[in-house]
This record gives structure tokens, C-alpha cells and sequence, in this order.
């Protein structure tokens, strides 16, 4: 055990090259579909704080579903799509994602991201005092412009929903597996490359990913913990 914690910081202080890779990897794959996450949850999770329209309560139990919807399936769904045989992969169109390439993790990354963004977006819109859109109406203020006014008044708690999107997807390793494979050098990311470290009995390169992968959880909740404007003293 002791061994091979040194062999992991040893991994790490010396910027073992496999290691950078499969962190980088990590880190475009998770960015990519965070970004793409946040474009689109964050104005739905704002319309459905905000608005009431026909299906309002349909769509929010549907988000509230993929909030807590196993990654797992996720990946089999997406795995689904994509393969030859799938809907989507028998199209053979070149847009279309294929299987076990970055591009098919990120899809897979997008659709369970998603909802934490916009169902986080939408509890913190709903938390804002209802008297803030009454006086910002009252001053002649547009449609979008109060909007926008309840977003700024609403942001900690947004940028808390973009924080635990990154968080959801940055740590899952089931969905990832299935679409991307885990090819040495092209689709193998943290979660992926400790399983498969353990099942070698690499035990020094897995710590190592563990204690990288540990800190950026960390780091995500401290951010939320700040955000929420709590300390770790309570």
C-alpha cells in the first residue's frame, strides 16, 4: 500500500506521460460536454422556473427523472443509438457520432449532465424573491431583460448547477465504458483507466488517477460548499 502511494506521487510529480494523457482526455471530453450542458440547460432550467405553459409539469418530471437516471443506462441508450444496427448509426451520416471515439463519450456525458444543470438552474431561478420580477416589470423592463435580471440575481446558484453537472459527469465511469470502450491512447479517461489499472494490478498509475480524480471532486464541492456560502466548520 505504501509502495504504491509513492509510486502514485511519484506518477504524479514527474508528469508521467500516459498519465497526462488520459487526464487531458478527461478534461476535453468533460469540458466539451459541460459546455454543451450548460448552453442548453441553463435556458431551459430558467423557462421552467420562470414561465407556465401547457407540459410544464411533464418536462420538469422529466428532468427531475434524468437527474437521477443511472449513467449506466445512459450509455447502453446511447450505445443503442449509435452502433451500426442503431438508429442513428444506420443513418451512416458523418455528423453522427461513432462508437468508441471522444465524440460518442461526450454524447453520453451531455445527456447526464444536462438535467443537473438545468433542474439546479431551475430550483435556483424559483429561489428568487417573486418581488424582484415585480419591480424590474414596474421599471419597464422586457421580457428577456427580466430574465436576464432574475438569472444575475439567481447566478450562485446557477454557477452551483454548472459545478455539479461537471461533477456528475467528471466521476462516472459507466456510461463512458460502454460508448468510448476504453482504448488505450484514443477513448481511455480517469474513471475507465483505474478500473482497468486495478484489474492489472498496476496499483501505483491507478492510485494515481485516484488521487487526481479525488481532487477534482473535492474541488467541485468546495466550490459548491463556497458558492452555497457555507464553510466546512459547520
Amino acid at each position: 500500500m505504501i509502495d504504491g502511494f509513492r509510486e502514485a506521487f511519484s506518477l504524479i510529480i514527474g508528469g508521467d506521460s500516459q498519465l497526462v494523457e488520459i487526464v487531458l482526455l478527461s478534461l476535453r471530453v468533460s469540458g466539451i460536454a459541460l459546455f454543451i450542458s450548460t448552453v442548453i440547460g441553463i435556458p431551459l432550467g430558467a423557462l421552467l422556473g420562470l414561465a407556465r405553459f401547457r407540459g410544464r409539469r411533464l418536462s420538469v418530471a422529466l428532468v427531475y427523472t434524468g437527474m437521477a437516471f443511472p449513467p449506466v443506462v445512459i450509455g447502453l441508450f446511447v450505445y443503442l443509438m449509435l452502433s451500426r444496427s442503431g438508429v442513428l448509426g444506420s443513418l451512416n451520416l458523418p455528423w453522427i457520432p461513432r462508437l468508441f471515439t471522444p465524440e460518442a463519450m461526450i454524447v453520453a456525458q451531455v445527456i447526464i449532465a444536462f438535467p443537473l444543470v438545468a433542474g439546479f438552474t431551475m430550483a435556483a431561478v424559483q429561489g428568487v424573491d417573486p418581488a424582484l420580477r415585480l419591480q424590474v416589470q414596474a421599471l419597464g423592463a422586457s421580457r428577456w431583460q427580466t430574465t436576464w435580471a432574475i438569472l444575475d440575481e439567481a447566478r450562485v446558484g446557477v454557477i452551483a448547477a454548472v459545478v455539479a453537472g461537471f461533477g456528475g459527469i467528471i466521476s462516472e465511469v459507466g456510461a463512458v465504458m460502454l460508448v468510448g470502450g476504453n482504448i488505450a491512447n484514443q477513448t481511455r479517461v480517469l474513471t475507465t483507466a483505474i478500473v482497468l489499472e486495478t484489474n492489472k494490478g498496476n496499483f501505483g498509475l491507478a492510485m494515481a488517477l485516484g488521487v487526481i480524480l479525488l481532487s477534482m471532486a473535492f474541488t467541485t464541492n468546495f466550490i459548491i460548499l463556497r458558492l452555497q456560502g457555507r464553510s466546512f466548520d459547520e
